[in-house]
């Protein structure tokens, strides 16, 4: 009699684990060089939970901290996403040039993740051009794979505020 055997999808994802650039970790301690913060334009979309720490960080409502600190920029399927406001040079609304990051304690998601963005974690390649930008990248504190997939996790699951 032959015998029969079912392949379940999870004996398939078991024998066929993806493994990636960064298996055996990475390299990244940031310096405070604030060159993710600073210089180049881009939007640091807020989520609920972002908007809440900043809130309770500067002691604002939420009304007071959006009208003083964000604004409403084109997203996805014509929504619009609650960001960060940007000064003209384009360094974020919360740099300052003898402190560094002045919500460093409440910074958002977005921010707190950097580098470890899905991204910049693509591949070899991704990563090692980011560290052009960015003195930490292959410098520092060694985060696991796991620690990592946390990062990439939180930045990833991390909604912004839409209407």
């Amino acid at each position: 009699m032959k015998k029969t055997y079912f392949i379940t999808p999870f004996f398939i994802a078991r024998r066929t684990a993806i493994s990636c650039f960064y298996d055996e970790g990475l390299d990244f301690e940031c310096n405070k060089c604030s060159a993710c913060c600073r210089l180049s334009p881009g939007y640091v979309y807020l989520s609920q939970r972002d908007l809440t720490s900043l809130c309770q960080w500067f002691k604002l409502s939420e009304e007071e901290f959006i009208e003083k600190y964000c604004r409403w920029v084109g997203y996805y399927e014509g929504k619009e996403a609650l960001a960060l406001v940007e000064l003209k040079n384009y360094d974020c609304i919360f740099w300052n040039k003898d402190s560094g990051c002045t919500a460093y304690g409440a910074r958002p998601i977005q921010c707190s993740t950097y580098p470890f963005w899905s991204w910049i974690l693509k591949d070899r390649d991704s990563w090692n051009s980011i560290s052009k930008d960015c003195p930490g990248i292959n410098k520092g504190k060694h985060w696991t794979k796991e620690q990592i997939d946390e990062q990439r996790s939180l930045y990833v699951h991390n909604e912004p505020i839409t209407r």
